[in-house]
């Protein structure tokens, strides 16, 4: 009998944007170009997409050094070594002296007084958790904030603009609501209808939070 004891992760909240390491050079599609291979090689985490999963595989992508460098793929659950969710990460010590960073850590304190769980993503949050250099001078500053409850549009916009002020580049910012992912920018303008990032897809929705108001 083998002494070897092995401890596999709770993912049964694993949710898009996390960061999962984990996926072996072998587990890419077949298509996969080189360079995907050597992130895998590599080591680098892969990011949870959106999307349906037939199977109990996990949806994935892989980044590399380009916007054109996307992959998607599918990650075995007792593959996962590591997982760390947006809300994990923060300015430490040692983090470059980045437009995006400088932001970040302008912003926390004001994302923290939301009371509400939030973090970085994109390049940040990629370049946070792993240490890989994906951000660059022009980069944007992407944000995620868990938003369960109804967020009314008068507020959004306020908080748009309180982000905005204290912003050394461009800010992203997504409301992840239990349906999906609403622009934060789309929420707080006048259109009657807003894009809602599903599993399923992209939908246009005049309420991101239908089922929380009905309860």
């Amino acid at each position: 009998m083998s002494g070897r004891i092995v401890f596999r992760l709770d993912l049964t909240g694993v949710q898009p944007h996390d960061l999962l390491w984990g996926l072996a050079p072998a587990a890419l599609p077949a298509h996969a170009p080189l360079w995907a291979h050597q992130v895998a090689q590599a080591g680098l985490p892969t990011v949870v997409r959106r999307a349906v999963a037939e199977t109990d595989l996990i949806p994935v992508g892989l980044r590399g050094t380009t916007r054109a460098e996307r992959l998607a793929a599918w990650l075995e659950p007792a593959a996962v070594l590591q997982r760390r969710s947006p809300e994990d990460l923060r300015i430490t010590d040692g983090c470059r002296d980045l437009p995006a960073l400088d932001t970040l850590a302008r912003l926390q304190t004001r994302l923290d007084d939301l009371g509400l769980p939030w973090g970085p993503t994109g390049a940040a949050g990629y370049e946070l958790a792993s240490g890989w250099p994906a951000l660059h001078a022009g980069s944007d500053l992407d944000l995620l904030i868990r938003c369960t409850a109804p967020l009314p549009r008068d507020q959004a916009r306020a908080l748009l603009a309180s982000l905005q002020g204290q912003a050394l580049c461009r800010l992203d910012v997504l409301l992840e609501t239990p349906l999906g992912g609403v622009a934060l920018a789309d929420w707080g303008a006048n259109a009657p209808r807003v894009l809602l990032k599903t599993a399923a897809g992209p939908q246009l929705v005049s309420d991101p939070w239908p089922e929380a108001r009905a309860a």
